[in-house]
């Protein structure tokens, strides 16, 4: 599938009931997430992990490494101008991301990415402004 078509389904995918729904869910996961740090680490790792194996990444997932970094600095207290409920939207969406239990399975070929580019289009409505006064923060601080 190519990258036009890619981004086609993932707005339509933003409308579905059920990625919606499961993103909600995730939402709810992520406020117990967000009180062990430990907890919180290792699911940042695992993240990241996969998403080195992602082929392609798009204008979608490819922000997820930002949203990696603005939790880092969130949990380590180095940055928190974020709303809570911003934080809890950004872990929810990333909960779905390494979930196993998509709509779409990620095996397959071409397909298996869209329900998780979705998600985090849905959640980066929310948090869109939060994120990029991170970014210019981040920018401002000199920090990767």
């Amino acid at each position: 599938m190519d990258e036009e078509k890619f981004e086609e389904k993932v707005i339509e995918l933003q409308e579905d009931d059920k990625i919606i729904l499961k993103f909600e869910q995730k939402k709810e996961e992520a406020e117990d997430l967000l009180k062990d740090k430990k907890k919180m680490e290792h699911f940042l790792e695992r993240l990241e992990n996969k998403l080195s194996k992602i082929p392609m990444a798009g204008q979608y997932l490819s922000d997820i490494p930002v949203l990696i970094l603005l939790v880092k600095s969130y949990m380590n207290k180095t940055y928190t101008e974020i709303p809570i409920g911003s934080i809890i939207a950004i872990i929810g969406a990333l909960i779905y991301v390494l979930s196993t239990l998509d709509i779409i399975p990620d095996i397959i070929p071409g397909l298996g990415f869209l329900d998780d580019a979705a998600v985090i289009a849905i959640a980066y409505k929310y948090v869109h402004g939060d994120v990029m006064e991170y970014k210019a923060w981040r920018d401002a601080n000199k920090l990767m």
